[in-house]
């Protein structure tokens, strides 16, 4: 009980945190009068008043995180910050129950971007930012952004970014205090939300939708203040500016931070992931843009670029913006992009998925076992640029794939059980794992997830937290030797 104590003294202190980021839209709802104000001081009370009594309850167990706490903590942050984030909405949308308002906060927070939500374009504007807000704060992880503040707090951070950061190589450090690596990389990522929303602004964008964009596009969360998504504003310009930054939200943030700290792009150059990544991405903008003209879904090569290129970098970088129904499209291309979500992004991005560092791993590991059929005797190490992948990673990637699909699996079958087609549960299954957003058939990118059940929304909400903690983190604790002295 003691260890459980100690994390929920770490937790309180967090939600007393979160709360306070919810002043933001309060003072736009204030700025505005745009009638939500009394549903975001309810939430700050409530928010605040039950981390206050967490922590004044557990403020005498207080000792170093061990790793086990670590995983606790992050399991509860994500679980539970969800239900204070959906408060608002619960406060202000009466048309939202628990199941569908958890579902959109969840969503938020895991930068998963699936909406329940109808008429974006009349809700407050501070309705709207709150919900472009937790996906900016989730994008990153509010573990790291926390491991810079509760060392002033007395609590140390190593463990909490152990288990957040994703990828099979997160024991690097980028500086040798973990405070100074959060900060560092919310420095980069504060930075480029600043950069993105005044592109977006000098594209066409109010600065409200500038702002609200840039914290979505960033987070690669892809919730909007319009139905319509990116056709709202029918602009090549303002989606040009979002390739560009979801493309740059797409890679490691570490290498971000070692080019603004080396003031050189060599770190780029050396990233194993990148290279790949842009060669991937381009080759399939251009490959399907061939394709949807040669089919005649557009009578203009350019046009056939403009739709394919922003669909595919929003749905492989696990965004989820459109400006078009793409799943109108030949079955063919809406299948590849969902293929593309499951790998693309880099380890450490705010991307979802396996990442693209797992997947080149799988392709040298399959490329081995060829040549070694042939020469037995072969040695044929695997390398990552100039590194050699030790066995142990390479194992650890095999098991991580095999939980991944069985996942996948799982959750499709379970909401087929529940009702769905083959096709809406399936890609309802991927598009949460991944924390892409909008899926195809009944949950596409002209739809939302509303016509879910109760039962299928707590799935999907699972799904996404599943997938947003890379799988081991969350099932981790499951496990009885977990809980073993």
């Amino acid at each position: 009980m003691s260890r459980l104590f100690v994390v929920v003294n770490v937790l309180g202190k967090m939600i007393l945190i979160f709360g306070l980021t919810m002043l933001i839209p309060l003072g736009l709802a204030l700025w505005n009068d745009d009638g939500a104000r009394w549903a975001f001081e309810e939430s700050i009370l409530i928010t605040m008043g039950c981390g206050l009594v967490m922590w004044l309850v557990t403020r005498r167990y207080k000792r170093e995180l061990q790793t086990r706490d670590g995983f606790l903590l992050v399991v509860l942050v994500w679980s539970v910050l969800p239900a204070f984030a959906m408060l608002p909405l619960l406060f202000y949308l009466p048309q939202l129950n628990l199941s569908m308002a958890y579902f959109e906060a969840a969503s938020g927070l895991t930068a998963t971007g699936a909406t329940v939500l109808l008429g974006l374009d009349a809700l407050p504007p501070s309705i709207n930012l709150w919900r472009g807000e937790i996906i900016w704060l989730g994008g990153m992880g509010l573990i790291v952004l926390a491991v810079a503040i509760l060392p002033l707090l007395g609590v140390g951070g190593r463990q909490l970014l152990n288990a957040e950061i994703p990828g099979p190589m997160k024991e690097n450090k980028l500086t040798p205090r973990i405070a100074e690596t959060a900060k560092g990389l919310w420095a980069i990522y504060a930075s480029l939300t600043l950069a993105c929303a005044i592109a977006y602004k000098w594209a066409g964008m109010d600065w409200f939708d500038a702002v609200m964009h840039a914290f979505t596009t960033l987070g690669l969360g892809g919730f909007s203040s319009h139905d319509a998504s990116y056709g709202y504003w029918d602009s090549p310009l303002i989606e040009a500016v979002a390739i560009v930054f979801m493309l740059i939200a797409g890679v490691n943030f570490a290498t971000h931070f070692l080019a603004w700290r080396g003031k050189s792009l060599t770190s780029y150059r050396y990233d194993s992931e990148v290279g790949w990544y842009i060669v991937i991405m381009l080759i399939s903008c251009v490959g399907l843009a061939l394709y949807l003209w040669f089919a005649e879904v557009y009578a203009e090569p350019l046009t056939a670029l403009r739709y394919a290129a922003f669909n595919i970098v929003s749905v492989a970088t696990t965004t989820g913006y459109s400006n078009t129904d793409y799943s109108l499209w030949p079955m063919f291309v809406p299948l590849w992009m969902l293929f593309l979500s499951g790998f693309c992004t880099s380890s450490g991005s705010t991307g979802g998925g396996i990442k693209m560092i797992r997947a080149r791993i799988l392709y040298q590991q399959v490329y081995r076992e060829m040549i070694m059929i042939m020469h037995p005797n072969a040695v044929i190490p695997a390398k990552l640029g100039r590194n050699v992948v030790a066995s142990r990673i390479i194992q650890a990637v095999l098991v991580f794939l095999f939980v991944y699909t069985a996942s996948i699996v799982s959750m499709a079958l379970v909401l087929t059980f529940s009702g769905l087609n083959v096709m809406t549960a399936f890609s309802a299954a991927v598009a949460c794992i991944n924390n892409l957003g909008p899926g195809l058939g009944d949950v596409g990118p002209a739809t939302t997830y509303a016509l879910l059940t109760d039962f299928q929304t707590w799935v999907c909400s699972f799904a996404m937290l599943l997938g947003r903690l890379e799988f081991f983190t969350l099932l981790v604790i499951f496990t009885p030797a977990f809980w073993r002295k």
